[in-house]
């Protein structure tokens, strides 16, 4: 199991969840894998490819519940059951109602079934999924790349590069993490970004998310060219209800708030930031816009679970101690 949870942590599956699938036989590991991303085939699927005849008679050790629906692909309990696998022994169980159910399936084929094993471990890996589960909301996180005082702008609104290129490529990575990236009007005006992840290893594009309630913005901005999904969310209605229809509607999971000030500002003052990630570059600019929107807000609330360097720019990551079992986004 331990294997098969360092194997999750591979991929971009994204609104999936994170799972890893180990089969053994004799003894001995025959086959593996993980869910790479949305679309693709099931960790329960690769491993059974790769060990082939050698699955009959073997003991999978799965991160995950095996799903029981057909979705994109067919139901992994099915699988493991034409598969001729002896014993299933997963570590959490699926909290989603459409494709939960697989246990069961698999007990009445004969299959020997067990749960719990490193079932802490396992959540910790799949924590962002589960939490949008469980709560019917993405993750919100706050983003921000900004000077040693605090801006993310000078005062003409220029903000390109604050950060080196090694943090650049990081925030990428979170971007397919998460599988969701917003900004405000104002952010689209001012910088007109692509909001993609250009890293090797990513299959499906984030969701680009546009905070725009009166409608302003119209078809010539990057943000919604065919590079990648685009929700343009013009109802004037509070960001949680907004969460809850990115989930509903888009199935999106996580969501990183990259600005500007102003989204910063509401989304901070909703009470409703999970996590906050701040890149702090060697650099002061005076005047300028502040990260937060120039306000004062009470972030007592936030510990710091991580700090990294990315050449001459460190990263500071705060997390809500309400959040229990989140893995930190490393």
């Amino acid at each position: 199991m331990a294997r098969a949870i360092e194997l999750a942590r591979q991929g971009f599956p994204a609104p999936n969840p994170r799972v890893g699938c180990v089969l053994v036989a004799d003894g001995l590991i025959v086959g593996e894998g993980h869910h790479d991303h949305a679309g693709g085939p099931h960790a329960e699927a690769t491993a059974l490819q790769r060990a082939g005849e050698r699955s009959r008679g073997a003991h999978a050790f799965v991160t995950l519940e095996p799903c029981n629906h057909h979705g994109r692909t067919p139901p992994c309990s099915q699988a493991l059951i034409s598969a001729g696998v002896a014993a299933v022994t997963y570590a959490v169980p699926d909290p989603n109602p459409r494709a939960s159910g697989g246990a069961d399936t698999l007990r009445r084929a004969g299959i020997a079934v067990n749960s719990g094993l490193l079932a802490e471990e396992a959540a910790e890996v799949n924590s962002l999924w589960l939490h949008s589960v469980a709560r019917k909301r993405p993750r919100l996180v706050l983003k921000a790349a900004m000077t040693l005082d605090g801006k993310i702008a000078r005062s003409n609104g220029e903000s390109k590069w604050i950060t080196g290129e090694a943090a650049r490529a990081d925030v990428h990575r979170l971007r397919a993490e998460l599988g969701g990236v917003m900004v405000g009007r104002g952010t689209v005006e001012c910088d007109d970004p692509l909001l993609t992840a250009r890293i090797p290893g990513v299959v499906n594009q984030p969701v680009r998310i546009v905070l725009d309630t009166h409608g302003k913005l119209n078809r010539v901005w990057k943000v919604f060219n065919f590079d990648a999904p685009t929700a343009h969310l013009t109802k004037s209605q509070s960001l949680e209800r907004h969460l809850e229809d990115l989930f509903s509607e888009h199935g999106v999971i996580g969501v990183l708030l990259e600005g500007g000030a102003e989204s910063h500002r509401r989304a901070l003052e909703s009470g409703l930031v999970d996590e906050i990630i701040l890149y702090v570059a060697p650099a002061v600019f005076g005047d300028g816009l502040s990260w937060n929107g120039g306000q004062a807000h009470d972030l007592s609330d936030f510990e710091l679970v991580d700090t990294q360097v990315f050449g001459p720019d460190v990263r500071l990551h705060y997390r809500k101690r309400a959040l229990q079992t989140a893995e930190p986004l490393v």
